[in-house]
């Protein structure tokens, strides 16, 4: 808008200076042309033929369009229409500007005049003008017009800027929600294009081909590594029950101790291919999941109750602040193992006669699920990383597990559109701890009416759709 109203200030300027300038420049050249004529009057007729010459000119002009004044050396008047030198800014070159009234002499009305001033030959003063009052009003008009024409410049810029700001934040508006979706686990989706094939279909032609590339590759990664998970799976089970049945056989303590190790490593590694498959069925599953209110105080109590005889083993405790009639929507046997999986890296991480904090509570919309530790909490640059498959924290490598627990969790609360905020439990200490909260949207009451509604409403088997009422 700014340039736009700047060119066309510029352009009326111009205009204005180019118009103006050459209505001042004509009014000059007439004065010359006069000037010069009095002056060849005055060199062959002399100071008689030219006191005769202005009255002619003065008596043939009613309109006093042409001004003139010859006085003597001392301003005695000798001819003209009107009567005393104006009194005006003069310049070097002689020109002055002046108003024809009554201190001059005039008898007319009020106008605005322009003359040059110069001296003749035996001590006369030779004063010869034009009447510029018509010209002056139509400057006045031009630039009564360039200022109504900036003004109306200005209104259909600031609305021509408004019109073509609110239709790219438009299309930049599709693109961002549609980006936000993606970003939220709905990769199937694709920026929707107009068709017109200007500078935002491009861009979004190259974002859905870029976004078909990259579903392109995690489909390829996430099918490679379940396939290998899912195929070893089985003669890995086969083998943990060979290395168990050749354990209950051998009578030899070091051979039971060694077939002992194997077992266990074995059961490793089948936790951790299980682990990858629960994962990839929770990622492929999405949204899908049986959705159901679930009280989450009870769930997290049932939690705690399943694991009170492993924190028993650490001579650990719970420290439990469980608001009642938390709700929220979800799959229960996900959720559970979701809050499972927290609880128990917290047992793992706590030192022994340590306090493990769980809580539940409601925060505006959100349902929130904590757990705290005061084990060797995670680095703020890891926190982002520790979602990652097989990730761990280098001080955690020297305790048992695989990388995937905090995985499975964050596919579960992506599946219930949850988030997870990591914190410090005590912020500055060597040992800061861990305080994980998991949000999810609450069960809410107009929440229940909305299922309940549209539950009731019947089926059109015709369309294939379910109808609902708002």
């Amino acid at each position: 808008m700014v340039v736009f109203a700047t060119s066309v200030f510029l352009l009326l300027a111009f205009i204005y200076w180019r118009t103006a300038g050459f209505m001042t420049a004509q009014t000059d050249e007439t004065i010359e042309a006069e000037i010069a004529g009095l002056a060849e009057q005055y060199r062959g007729r002399g100071v008689n033929g030219l006191i005769t010459i202005i009255r002619e000119r003065v008596a043939r002009d009613p309109n006093a369009k042409s001004i003139y004044l010859l006085t003597t050396d001392d301003f005695l008047k000798l001819a003209g229409n009107i009567e005393t030198w104006p009194e005006g800014s003069r310049s070097e070159s002689g020109w002055i500007n002046f108003t024809l009234n009554e201190s001059v002499g005039w008898t007319g009305p009020e106008r605005l005049a322009r003359a040059r001033i110069f001296e003749v030959q035996g001590g006369l003063r030779l004063l010869v003008g034009r009447d510029v009052d018509e010209l002056t009003n139509l400057k006045r008009v031009i630039e009564t017009a360039i200022n109504w024409g900036m003004g109306i410049t200005l209104a259909l810029a600031l609305l021509g800027g408004f019109l073509m700001s609110r239709s790219t934040t438009r299309r930049i508006e599709v693109i961002n929600n549609t980006s936000r979706r993606i970003m939220n686990g709905h990769l199937s989706l694709r920026i929707p294009t107009r068709g017109t094939d200007d500078d935002f279909d491009q861009l979004a032609e190259n974002l859905n081909q870029m976004l078909d590339r990259i579903v392109y590759l995690m489909e390829g990664i996430r099918h490679v590594s379940d396939s290998i998970a899912h195929d070893l799976r089985t003669p890995l089970t086969r083998l943990r029950n060979q290395l168990e049945n050749t354990l209950m056989s051998v009578d030899n303590d070091e051979a039971r101790e060694q077939a002992g190790r194997a077992v266990a490593e074995a059961d490793q590694l089948l936790a951790t291919f299980n682990a990858l498959l629960r994962i990839a069925r929770l990622e492929t599953r999405g949204n899908t999941a049986d959705m159901k209110p679930v009280p989450l105080d009870e769930l997290v109590t049932d939690a705690c109750e399943l694991y009170e005889a492993l924190a028993e083993d650490k001579d650990q405790s719970f420290e439990q602040g469980l608001e009642s009639g938390v709700m929220i929507e979800g799959d229960r046997d996900l959720l559970f193992q979701m809050v499972s999986n927290l609880i128990d890296n917290a047992i793992k991480y706590t030192p022994e006669h340590g306090v493990i904090g769980v809580s539940v509570r409601r925060e505006g919309a959100d349902a929130v699920f904590e757990v705290r530790d005061s084990g060797i909490g995670i680095p703020d640059a890891e926190k982002d990383q520790v979602f990652q498959r097989f990730y761990r924290v280098g001080k955690s490598r020297s305790l048992p597990g695989n990388g995937l627990g905090l995985s499975l969790v964050s596919a579960v609360a992506e599946i219930h559109q949850g988030r997870i905020v990591l914190s410090d439990t005590h912020p500055g200490e060597e040992s800061p701890g861990l305080t994980v909260a998991v949000k999810i949207p609450a069960y809410t009451e107009a929440r229940k009416r909305i299922r309940a509604a549209q539950a009731e409403q019947p089926t059109d088997s015709a369309a294939g759709e379910t109808r609902t009422a708002s």
